[in-house]
């Protein structure tokens, strides 16, 4: 189990939409990804089952889209992990140990958002 490094990716547009279905389609294409996970596909997550890595069910958080060609992060994306993570649409199972870090990756995103992790409010 890992969590990924922070990337320090680009910000899309604050208002730009988030459809996570469509972002993963997009990520795999534009990370040569489309027959199994590679680096490039797992940047654009929070978090990976180390000891699955070769199979898509095991990344998990995707916060990124490619927007212009360019792999960016998107704020709403970025919320909606967050929201996962606190259990929102019935939370995600991380192991217990990662929750911290995964929490410390998004709230990355947060301070270059110059906003609150909800986890500190």
């Amino acid at each position: 189990m890992a969590v990924t490094a922070f990337q320090d990716l680009p910000l899309a547009d604050r208002d730009r939409a988030w459809d996570g279905a469509s972002a993963e389609k997009r990520v795999r294409a534009w990370a040569d990804a489309e027959d199994e996970p590679n680096e490039k596909y797992r940047d654009a997550h929070v978090w990976y089952d180390a000891d699955a890595k070769q199979n898509f069910t095991a990344y998990k958080l995707l916060i990124a889209d490619v927007v212009g060609g360019r792999l960016v992060a998107v704020p709403r994306g970025v919320f909606a992990a967050a929201a996962v993570v606190q259990g929102s649409r019935g939370g995600v199972d991380l192991p217990a140990k990662d929750v911290d870090r995964v929490k410390s990756h998004l709230a990355k995103y947060y301070a270059k958002l110059d906003e609150t992790p909800p986890w500190e409010d």
